[in-house]
């Protein structure tokens, strides 16, 4: 199992020795902590549970310090589970973003920007009206939502107006460019959900 909680850092770029440029995001990536590892004998199925950025106490749910004081860990802010067999790792295990190689194929999972309320043209990408003809005040209007009498209404799922954004996405097969270990920072290539200071996932890609 290889994954990790970090957060966004920005965007940047990787200049090879050949003068190849390559946008990159840079991502902190841990340190991450070990809080529970789940079996398939006890809980029924396998998986890592990881936290990150530690915290005030006084920040987290009494239940949420409970959980991490049982096994001697500090107060973490974001706690995300990753399913898999992971035999290597216990509780406590202190994980950086050394897990990762250059090379390594990834998801990253964050939530996108948000964008409010926005038209159906912004939205789903719609096409403008025509600007001539008596349609000067239509230009950026949807168009025809409905039928007449059969049926009378609207299916569910219409693509229309309403709010855009905010959303769990998953960037996926995304090379890591960058790996150091030091400073707990990756680079992958290209863009990834979400704005700067966003909390993403790192998880290896499964084809």
């Amino acid at each position: 199992m290889k994954g990790l909680i970090g957060k966004k850092v920005g965007m940047t770029q990787l200049i090879a020795e050949d003068g190849k440029v390559t946008p990159v995001t840079l991502i902190e990536a841990g340190p991450c902590f070990v809080t529970q590892v789940r079996t398939p004998a006890k809980e029924g199925y396998a998986s890592v549970q990881l936290g990150f950025e530690e915290v005030n106490p006084k920040r987290l749910a009494a239940g949420e310090r409970g959980h991490l004081q049982a096994n001697n860990l500090p107060p973490l802010r974001h706690l995300r589970e990753f399913r898999g067999e992971a035999a290597e790792l216990k509780t406590g295990d202190r994980l950086t973003a050394a897990v990762f190689a250059v090379g390594d194929m990834v998801d990253v999972v964050g939530i996108s920007k948000g964008k409010g309320f926005q038209g159906a043209i912004k939205r789903h990408n719609f096409n403008r009206q025509p600007k001539s003809h008596g349609a000067s005040d239509r230009t950026r209007a949807p168009g025809s939502s409905g039928q007449t009498t059969t049926p009378g209404r609207l299916y569910k799922g219409k693509r229309m107006a309403g709010h855009m954004g905010s959303d769990r996405v998953t960037s996926l097969n995304i090379r890591v460019a960058l790996v150091d270990g030091e400073r707990n920072l990756l680079a992958v290539r290209g863009s990834v959900p979400g704005a700067k200071g966003t909390v993403v996932v790192i998880k290896e890609h499964r084809r």
